[in-house]
């Protein structure tokens, strides 16, 4: 197997580029997973691409049918419609389990994109805090300064202190290595606790990214998840606050 290997489910490549990219790759809280995977299930997207690499974890997959087969990340294209432009969709198992890879890789998707005339990306993710957020906030990292002003006004924080210490992976990478191939990019990432999978900050960064492409997603998967987690977490809280009176009443 090559390091980075790109095959392609269609015949005609140049009839899938769009202009759009978002990218939503597994990391802190699954939060861009959740989205990106989201959105392939409900706009219908279809597979054009598939992408192998030796820097991807010595982890081998089942399928339904218990047969193994490497790890692999994945490009989707959904149609325009009335109310929403085409867009690409960068998903899949992993990223890199090393530093190369993660150059290696990074650059190998923007060489993708690129063939498929895309001129904005976005990538998705999360910013771990060590705890629970009630009420998410979306911080952006941007290509270019002139993106600011509509990611502020899309609902994200542009302050260009947080995230503190810069943002890891492909989130990063894509958006510095499409700038160097002449494409704007914008990174999103919801805050989370980081030990969790985290639908109430994939909702937030779903409410960001549809004010800056300018469409409205089905939400209903994903509200269900958002309100399954709130429901676990005010148990969590809950059993949390019973220990504690408990512990006090022992003490008194």
């Amino acid at each position: 197997m090559e390091e980075v290997n790109v095959h392609w489910y269609v015949e005609d490549v140049s009839a899938h580029s769009c202009e759009v990219a978002v990218a939503g790759l597994p990391g802190v809280g699954h939060v861009g997973k959740l989205v990106v995977d989201h959105l392939i299930r409900s706009l219908n997207a279809v597979k054009v691409a598939e992408i192998t690499s030796t820097y991807f974890p010595p982890q081998m997959y089942l399928s339904e049918d218990g047969v193994l087969r490497f790890p692999r990340n994945e490009i989707y294209f959904a149609a325009a419609s009335e109310d929403r432009p085409a867009m690409l969709f960068l998903a899949g198992d992993c990223q890199s389990v090393g530093p190369e890879g993660h150059y290696k890789l990074g650059e190998a998707y923007v060489k993708v994109f690129s063939l498929l005339g895309v001129h904005r990306i976005y990538t998705l993710g999360g910013y771990g805090v060590g705890r629970l957020v009630e009420h998410p906030r979306v911080l952006a990292g941007l290509s270019h300064v002139s993106l600011k002003e509509a990611v502020v006004e899309a609902g994200a924080v542009a302050n260009g202190v947080e995230p503190v210490g810069g943002i890891i992976g492909a989130a990063g990478l894509l958006i510095t290595y499409g700038r160097l191939s002449g494409m704007e990019g914008v990174a999103l990432l919801g805050e989370t606790s980081g030990y969790l999978v985290d639908p109430v900050s994939s909702t937030a960064v779903l409410d960001v990214l549809e004010k800056l492409i300018g469409f409205t997603a089905d939400r209903t998967e994903l509200s269900k998840l958002a309100e399954e987690m709130q429901a676990d977490l005010s148990a969590i809280t809950s059993s949390l606050q019973q220990n504690s009176a408990d512990d006090l009443r022992y003490i008194g």
